[in-house]
């Protein structure tokens, strides 16, 4: 099999890449996770330019890729960054509307592909802990359109979101996969409540009240009560974004903890001569490479239409990814030894993003007993 990259997503990758090195040191982006907004639009506007948000959406819908190699292209590279831009958004919501969007819901999508539109999935909830299904939101017929009562957690760039994708409840039981329904909601939306936090990696958060929001009909997403499964494709994209945005971070850590071991010296050699640290590097470029290949597995699978294989290839990777990030965080400030903790070396801030993405969409324990549960199934 040929794991070679097209050559128009080597030249995006290369463009990104020298964007991120050029306008995107650790200096800048620290200032920017920062900062009241926790992202820079001017950095966003310019990435739109460069074509890095429409790679993530279909052509059919105004972009120019959407397939699983172009996201893990796109986000390998944001990772090397530690980008705090609202990408994940862009490509969950982005993918959600080329899924079942109406023609009119689709061509929101334009604004996703320019950075004129923020846009955000709001879904987990206080308690939900990864389960996709559990949803306690509730939307109830109002006349023509909807009302929507809930709560909504850990928003990425919540407060900041022009457009909302939201999931509620319109029937069945609290954990039912039938009876979710995927809504629209603007976000200056009267009854939308937003509280703003900054995130331990960077970048903000915000927890969503909604009280009362009043929506149209046509704020639906698909059909009622048929959400799940537009959900689960949805937050598959972003199960390998996330995978390969932890991928690009695994990189720079490798080629910084390597770096220190070939310059640090003690007994007046480099420490990395000692072999039992080369030892422990060299199983870190090993486990490094594990996790190469399940971000390749699962950008394959994603594609397909077999939904137990693509499932079952997005759980691996994350588990994956959250057993190998966690190492190579810890590994690597062990190698440094007392400086790899320090604010001022980027590698700190590479350790807590890795530990954090664990967390998104489903933990390492979360991702196992799912993929086993999709191992039992039957195929239909």
């Amino acid at each position: 099999m040929n794991f070679e990259h097209t050559e128009d997503r080597r030249m995006l990758a290369d463009s990104l890449d020298r964007f991120i090195a050029d306008q995107y040191g650790f200096e800048a982006r620290d200032r920017i996770a920062k900062s009241d907004e926790g992202f820079s639009r001017a950095h966003w506007a310019q990435m739109a330019e460069i074509g890095a948000i429409g790679a993530l959406l279909p052509e059919a819908v105004g972009g120019f890729g959407g397939g699983g190699f172009d996201v893990a292209v796109v986000f390998e590279s944001l990772g090397k960054g530690l980008v705090v831009e609202p990408f994940l958004g862009a490509l969950v919501v982005g993918q959600a509307l080329a899924a079942a969007g109406s023609e009119a819901q689709q061509a929101r999508v334009a604004g996703l592909v320019d950075g004129g539109t923020l846009a955000a999935l709001a879904h987990d909830e206080p308690g939900s802990h990864y389960e996709v299904h559990r949803v306690a939101t509730r939307a109830v017929r109002q006349g023509e359109g909807w009302r929507l009562d809930g709560a909504k957690a850990v928003v990425a760039l919540g407060a900041q979101a022009d457009l909302l994708l939201v999931s509620a409840r319109t029937g069945r039981a609290i954990d039912d996969a039938q009876g979710i329904s995927l809504f629209l909601v603007s976000g200056d939306a009267p009854g939308l409540l937003r509280r703003d936090c900054p995130r331990i990696d960077g970048g903000r958060v915000a927890e969503l009240t909604l009280d009362g929001v009043q929506l149209p009909a046509d704020a639906l997403l698909g059909a009622e009560g048929e959400g799940a499964g537009i959900l689960e494709r949805a937050v598959g994209w972003g199960v390998l974004a996330l995978c390969a945005e932890a991928l690009g971070a695994m990189e720079i850590a490798k080629r910084d903890t390597l770096e220190y071991l070939r310059t640090r010296k003690q007994f007046g050699v480099p420490i990395g001569s000692f072999q039992a640290l080369q030892h422990r590097m060299a199983d870190l470029l090993l486990e490094v490479e594990q996790a190469r290949s399940a971000v390749i597995n699962a950008a394959a699978a994603i594609d397909g239409d077999d939904r137990l294989a693509r499932e079952r290839a997005l759980s691996a990777a994350k588990y994956s990814i959250g057993r190998i990030g966690t190492k190579v965080a810890e590994e690597s400030i062990q190698l440094h030894g007392g400086i790899g903790m320090t604010w001022e070396l980027p590698l700190s801030h590479y350790a807590k993003r890795l530990v954090m993405i664990d967390h998104q969409f489903g933990d390492e324990d979360h991702h196992l007993a799912r993929y086993m549960a999709l191992s039992a199934e039957v195929p239909a």
